[in-house]
């Protein structure tokens, strides 16, 4: 059996600023703190305090228990490659091109299954999404970040796959999931349809 470190919140600051595109000197003019502290918080020698906390995870659109959470079911091997999406053309079960570059990209896959993501809302975003309309959270969520992703399943180990227009980014899971519904970091997954 394979055994995986826990993600550390330095990494997982690391990562989420760098998904950002922010560069630790960008992030610290946002938040008036030294780039020193920033330094020192993504690699695990110091760490932010609760509202710095607050900040950091509205900055970089993630969650305070993403960062909190050492229980993360991403491993550290991640891959993202460039590609050109024009390159690709859908046949068969794929209804779109970035099916065809998930379907091309893991040929030797057992399993790939499409998914649709929705972010687990916090109760704040819960108590807007009610006031102002049910489901405009979600709908401002899936707005910010026009992907396709999905689940491949390659032996003994489960990949969870996001393919944009420029780029296809794998991670290697660190613990096996149900393809039907799963929970990875503060992101909601859900099987849409089987490719292979």
């Amino acid at each position: 059996m394979l055994e995986y470190l826990s993600i550390t919140v330095g990494e997982k600051l690391k990562e989420a600023r760098k998904e950002s595109g922010l560069s630790q000197e960008q992030l610290l003019e946002k938040m008036s703190v030294s780039r020193s502290a920033i330094a020192k918080w993504e690699t695990n020698k110091g760490m932010p305090d609760v509202n710095n906390l607050k900040v950091i995870a509205q900055l970089l659109n993630v969650s305070v228990d993403y960062l909190l959470d050492d229980e993360e079911k991403i491993s550290f091997n991640e891959m993202k490659e460039a590609i050109h999406l024009d390159d690709y053309e859908k046949t068969g079960k794929c209804r779109d091109q970035k099916d065809a570059v998930c379907f091309e990209k893991n040929k030797d896959a057992k399993s790939i299954v499409a998914l649709i993501r929705r972010k687990k809302m916090t109760k704040v975003e819960m108590i807007i999404d009610f006031i102002v309309q049910p489901g405009v959270v979600d709908v401002i969520d899936q707005f910010k970040e026009i992907a396709g992703y999905y689940l491949v399943e390659k032996g003994e180990k489960q990949y969870l796959v996001k393919v944009t227009n420029e780029f296809i980014i794998t991670k290697e899971l660190a613990e096996k999931v149900n393809a039907k519904k799963f929970v990875v970091g503060d992101q909601q997954y859900k099987k849409v349809y089987q490719i292979v």
